[in-house]
């Protein structure tokens, strides 16, 4: 990825925090790196180096700032966006995949052999994909040094290194200074919540329209999954080691989250499934900008700016709700979901939050393998392999659409399709749309919400057509598919805006 000197330079200068994780500013005379927003004083323009990446800031032999905290700034949004093999590449990163199955199991994910992979990365990130995934471990160690009680040898295997001495060394290069050093600049004590808890801030870009984001995800809520109170969202999640729950609270400039994690390996992955589900990587003064170009979006983004595009923390699970959602409300859509939720896991959680199971030989490890059982109570959607094992008495639903579901949580569970994000989303809608049952919006839904995609057209959606109406758009499909064609490449953005107008 090139970056443009002086348009680099001039952000640095205006401390522009839209910039944030765009790209990273190296100051060869002090040896550090920072985000463009860093309040330092501005550095003269020969001491000063571009990079796109922080890993790339890190092999070039810079440390990581300790004012501004670089390597917690928002992500590039570019990488949400783009559907190439690098974008992908670097979503399934941040998600853990390098540190769980090495680099080799990377490439085979995308179909691409290791030495290729790694020249496109350093092509467009300056830096290849171990260097980007020790880069990640770095941030992950520093929170869990700076936010918990764990020993250094524990946080050195929770972060995903393979040695302590290679955290250590790593912390020290990263950072300059030893991880107990670390520690104590922090105040030596932990963030209050118990073994397993961490509390940290989820940095995004201004604005973000908070309530529009509580708003879907309360209407969608399933009981005993997640819940929005008080304006904060709750959900279980399953996770690649174990059970977890999420608490996440929108505040001004960041989004407070409290993990409760069964496995702290898993910090990374959770840190990225909740960055996934509020969007908080987007860029929405871009996205603003072009959808506020057309009169008829213009009040509704005056009078609402930062609306972001609500994504999932498990592919299947969104894919499952788009199938149940065919023709009907939301709220009904809702109701045979819960009913879904309680005919597969019938499971009732005492005062003392042991999990107790029904006489089926369902065992304790099974239900911690399943996600089930976090002290809240909240736990991890199903897994495909449940679904299209339960029998015609759990769906509740029509015939066809019973074996639609079966279908599409065969195709899930085999990998034949692939709803990680790192998943290939013209690849997954054509998969999607061979499955009896699932149209042009049903995958279209999915590759809005599971895959993140950016630029999806809903025109035949019923909500869409009515919000459509409301701000004075054409209602006919096909009318309003040209009109929208003003609105890309953010028209997911826009199809959320007409829910609302609707």
């Amino acid at each position: 990825m090139e970056l443009d000197f002086e348009r680099c330079y001039r952000a640095v200068d205006s401390r522009d925090q839209r910039f944030d994780g765009w790209f990273y500013t190296g100051v060869t005379s002090t040896g550090i790196y920072c985000r463009p927003s860093c309040p330092a004083m501005t550095p003269k323009r020969q001491n000063v180096r571009f990079f796109p990446s922080a890993a790339a800031a890190q092999g070039a032999g810079l440390r990581a700032c300790r004012r501004c905290r670089p390597d917690a700034a928002p992500g590039s949004p570019q990488w949400d966006v783009r559907a190439d093999v690098v974008g992908r590449a670097v979503r399934l990163i941040a998600d853990g995949v390098v540190d769980r199955d090495g680099v080799p199991g990377l490439a085979t994910r995308l179909g691409y052999t290791e030495r290729h992979l790694h020249r496109m990365l350093r092509a467009e990130l300056g830096a290849g994909p171990l260097a980007l995934a020790r880069a990640q471990r770095a941030q992950t160690a520093r929170t869990l040094i700076e936010t918990t009680g764990l020993g250094m040898a524990e946080i050195a295997f929770a972060a995903g290194f393979g040695s302590v001495r290679q955290f250590n060394d790593t912390v020290r290069e990263v950072f300059g200074t030893a991880p107990s050093e670390l520690r104590v600049a922090r105040g030596g004590r932990p963030v209050a919540g118990g073994a397993g808890t961490i509390t940290l801030r989820l940095a995004y870009r201004p604005p973000l329209h908070a309530a529009a984001l509580l708003d879907f995800l309360a209407l969608r809520a399933l009981p005993g999954v997640e819940e929005v109170r008080d304006g904060t969202y709750r959900r279980g999640l399953r996770l690649p080691h174990g059970a977890a729950e999420v608490t996440l609270t929108p505040a001004a400039g960041h989004v407070s989250a409290t993990l409760r994690l069964a496995d702290m390996r898993d910090l990374a992955p959770a840190v990225a499934r909740c960055r996934r589900l509020l969007d908080l990587d987007a860029d929405p003064q871009a996205i603003d900008e072009t959808l506020a170009a057309d009169p008829a979006l213009a009040a509704a983004v005056a009078a609402e700016p930062g609306i972001r595009l609500p994504r999932a923390v498990d592919g299947f699970e969104a894919a499952l709700r788009a199938v149940v959602g065919q023709q009907v409300s939301v709220r009904s859509a809702r109701t045979t979901l819960t009913r879904l939720l309680q005919a597969a896991r019938p499971l009732t959680i005492p005062g003392d939050h042991e999990v107790v199971a029904p006489d089926d030989g369902v065992s304790r490890q099974q239900l911690h393998d399943h996600g089930a059982g976090t002290a809240g109570g909240l736990r991890g959607f199903l897994r495909a392999e449940e679904v299209a094992g339960l029998p015609d008495s759990a769906f509740g639903m029509p015939a066809g659409r019973r074996e639609t579901v079966r279908a599409l949580a065969r195709a899930v569970a085999s990998g034949e399709i692939d709803l990680d994000p790192g998943g290939d989303r013209e690849e997954v809608v054509r998969r999607l749309t061979a499955v009896p049952g699932i149209g042009p919006w049903t995958a279209g839904y999915v590759a809005m919400r599971a895959l993140g995609d950016p630029d999806v057209l809903l025109p035949t959606d019923l909500a869409v057509g009515r919000g459509a109406a409301a701000l004075g758009l054409p209602i006919d499909p096909k009318t309003l598919d040209t009109h929208a064609e003003r609105w890309r490449p953010w028209r997911s953005y826009a199809v959320i805006r007409l829910w609302r107008a609707a």
